[in-house]
């Protein structure tokens, strides 16, 4: 969910900038690096994110690649930039030439709003000419953040990319067949299902006419499983409506949720997102306390927040699950209690590992 937040923030900031942007090196600061930094990675160690990033290629020297993302001393993605207002296209790519000589086995072409991720899937350790993924920044739909994620720091598996990004690039390629089928439906299309549909002859005219007669069947037919799409969410929203007339107990009226505690909260899964997915810090609010849990189970406390008496107070947990509660000035403060919050989450992976 923070993944899909960061990568809205950026979209806005592109669309209200870019007409201020002007070069390539301009694109990859005010784009290319943030895209980088919300995958996890750090821009300002030079150790993980290599900018001009050289590989000897037999007589070529000094050739650069814009950036190569590093993990345990090891490039795990090349990235070639452009400026946003260019065209993306692979041919005379410098990316060609880097990726069979490193050890990656992912590349990126992008000018900042277009992204295009490549592999090897047709050639051992030479680069598709086709993308497996590709996204508009400023458009993308829930399977494209579902993909992004993959690439994340905290995620990255190169095995369980590559499997997938045979089916994610095949699918596309066909999916965009289907799309051109559907607005211009070519000729042996045609004579699929006018063969099955007409038992006379398919002279030149009969083809004309069920040209006509298959695109606007493929158009209705989509046109009606929108309308049933669309039926079953508004009757499904009824349904919620009837069910959120149920009386609410009071004692549920009573909690109020503060911008304090939420962005206490915010603190607390900066700090722990270094062990942990940000989607396994959930937040439960009680009348005597704000509650942070690890997979929104109550059985696992990460620590609570008593920020609505007199006093403020930040409750920690030892590994018998027992509530310690310091006292704090300000949810700043929480920040200095860092060892003892990433301390519960290893108590919970013993845990698991036992």
């Amino acid at each position: 969910m923070e993944l899909q937040i960061q990568l809205k923030a950026l979209a806005e900031k592109i669309d209200l900038l870019k007409d201020k942007i002007h070069t390539e090196e301009s694109t990859k600061h005010a784009f290319v690096l943030p895209f980088i930094n919300i995958l996890g990675y750090d821009t300002f160690n030079p150790t993980e994110v290599v900018p001009e990033f050289t590989a000897d290629l037999g007589l070529k020297k000094g050739e650069k690649v814009d950036y190569a993302i590093f993990q345990n001393e090891t490039p795990i993605l090349i990235v070639e930039c452009k400026n946003w207002k260019e065209d993306l296209t692979i041919h005379n790519s410098q990316l060609f030439r880097y990726f069979h000589v490193t050890k990656t086995r992912f590349s990126l072409l992008t000018n900042g709003i277009e992204y295009q991720f490549y592999t090897d899937l047709e050639e051992p350790n030479k680069m598709d000419q086709k993308p497996f993924l590709e996204f508009n920044i400023t458009n993308l739909k829930d399977n494209n953040i579902i993909e992004i994620t993959k690439f994340h720091k905290s995620n990255f598996d190169v095995n369980s990319i590559v499997e997938n990004a045979s089916s994610l690039k095949y699918t596309r390629e066909i999916k965009k067949l289907i799309n051109d089928e559907v607005n211009s439906p070519t000729h042996e299309f045609v004579r699929i299902f006018a063969s099955r549909a007409y038992s006379g002859r398919l002279t030149e005219k009969v083809m004309e006419e069920f040209t006509e007669v298959v695109h606007k069947a493929f158009n209705q037919t989509i046109s009606e499983k929108v309308n049933d799409r669309l039926n079953a969410a508004i009757n499904k929203e009824a349904e919620k409506q009837q069910e959120d007339k149920v009386e609410v107990p009071i004692e549920d009226l009573k909690i109020i949720t503060t911008e304090e505690e939420l962005e206490g909260y915010r603190i607390v899964v900066a700090i722990l997102r270094r062990k942990l997915p940000t989607n396994r810090i959930v937040h439960r609010d009680t009348q005597s306390y704000f509650g942070i849990l690890l997979d929104d189970n109550n059985r696992k406390p990460l620590c609570r927040l008593h920020l609505n008496g007199g006093n403020k107070y930040l409750g920690i947990f030892d590994k018998d699950k027992n509530e310690s509660r310091e006292l704090i000035e300000s949810i700043d403060d929480i920040y200095l209690f860092e060892d003892q919050l990433l301390k519960t989450v290893d108590f919970y992976e013993k845990e698991s590992v036992s």
